[in-house]
């Protein structure tokens, strides 16, 4: 809100700064404001700062804080850093959250670089360097901001393999999960991956592929998106829109100019969202590909859920099971209460809902379009996507205490 930050000083309502605010440290990327039209390059650089501490995690930046002043990580940072990585011991954390940092500062310069040299082509060599950092940092850690303005995002580019390229990896990368990232730089000398690097990169693999062929089945004739396109042009637009619902939130095509089916299809893909331990969010991939397991195990009359020739505990499943009902309801509350505050169709408001959820920034044109409550109710599910449903019941809940007894078993009638 400060005067610097916004091209006509005052403009900017705090219920809107705090939007901005919450979907750029959410790496969410739904604005109530164009990004480029709004902000000077100071609230440009302050809407990337709070994208880059968002992807990385508030103990990951702490932690370079800490590598920068040199000074030493005590064991209870170690502790927070194992449960925010989701580790389950404190061995070898601070070298993996070095990685980390390498690893993502890496992958984000030479994004830069990529995206900054293809667009010298268009615009000057400093604008193109700036545009190249910022749109690196954004697409990599999931935000989907951009400086294009008027809402175009990378509609420009639908048909270029460059920048189509350049930006899907960059989406990947940061979706996958550093946890896997790690694997995969160790898999040369290790010549082996986890179970949850196996699931992670199959489950983000078999969905790009499913949802890039089910968009281009759905959208190559209409002539307000891959229509429009020539043969190379549709297959990159198709993938493109099946890469950006891992939670990115870019968009080559215009997403109100999808079909009916096309855009329910990508509510479930930005549902199911990236892998754990990313910049993404949504149930994460492994949960879905823990839900769809149980399903096939109990259709078959199997009692244990294998995958990759690993046995799973019962538990895993009543995980996975809360976080995507729990979703689900949130989802739907959310929806339901968008529906009261907002004069739009309920595709639309499940779209946005959906989108705040998994931290996705896809919107169908209702984001800038929104009340204050409904502004506030945004706010409030993008904080609450990025936190993840199973810290936020921890954080909520009730202590629990020690189970003195067990109830006797009972049987209800399923189907």
């Amino acid at each position: 809100m400060l005067p610097g930050a916004t091209a006509a000083p005052g403009s900017l309502p705090f219920v809107d700064a705090l939007f901005t605010a919450t979907s750029a440290t959410c790496v969410t990327g739904l604005v109530v404001h164009d990004t480029a039209t709004t902000f000077t390059i100071f609230g440009e650089v302050v809407i990337l700062a709070l994208i880059q501490i968002g992807g990385l995690g508030f103990m990951t930046m702490a932690t370079l804080i800490a590598f920068v002043l040199r000074r030493r990580i005590s064991l209870r940072e170690r502790l927070l850093l194992q449960e925010a990585m989701n580790q389950g011991s404190m061995e070898g954390i601070v070298r993996l959250i070095r990685r980390v940092l390498v690893f993502a500062l890496g992958i984000e310069a030479v994004g830069a670089v990529l995206l900054a040299l293809r667009w010298s082509s268009d615009m000057p060599a400093g604008r193109a360097v700036y545009f190249g950092v910022f749109h690196s940092v954004s697409m990599f850690n999931n935000a989907g901001f951009d400086l294009f303005g008027h809402y175009r995002s990378l509609t420009g580019y639908a048909a270029d393999p460059v920048v189509n390229l350049t930006v899907m990896l960059l989406i990947v990368t940061g979706g996958i999960g550093f946890i896997v990232l790690s694997e995969l730089f160790e898999f040369r000398r290790t010549r082996r991956l986890s179970l949850h690097a196996k699931v992670a990169l199959s489950m983000t693999g078999v969905l790009i592929g499913i949802g890039a062929l089910v968009i281009l089945l759905f959208e190559y004739t209409n002539p307000r998106t891959l229509g429009s396109l020539n043969t190379g042009g549709q297959i990159w637009g198709a993938l493109f829109q099946s890469v950006s619902p891992r939670t990115a939130g870019a968009n080559t095509v215009d997403i109100t100019g999808l079909r009916q089916a096309t855009q329910f299809f990508i509510v479930i893909l930005m549902f199911i969202g990236a892998s754990p331990g990313s910049t993404g969010g949504g149930i994460k991939t492994t949960t879905f590909a823990l839900m769809v397991g149980a399903v096939i195990a109990m259709l078959r009359g199997r009692e244990d859920i294998v995958m990759f020739r690993y046995r799973l505990h019962p538990e895993r499943v009543s995980k996975a099971l809360t976080v995507t009902v729990v979703a689900l309801l949130l989802i739907v509350g959310v929806s339901m209460g968008l529906s009261t505050t907002e004069d739009a169709p309920f595709l639309t408001v499940l779209f946005e809902a959906t989108s705040a959820f998994a931290t996705v920034g896809l919107s169908m044109g209702l984001t800038p379009e929104l009340s204050v409550p409904g502004k506030v109710l945004i706010s409030l599910t993008m904080f609450a996507g990025r936190l993840g449903i199973l810290t936020l019941a921890y954080a909520v809940g009730p202590r629990r205490g020690r189970e003195l007894y067990r109830h006797p078993e009972g049987k209800i009638i399923i189907g």
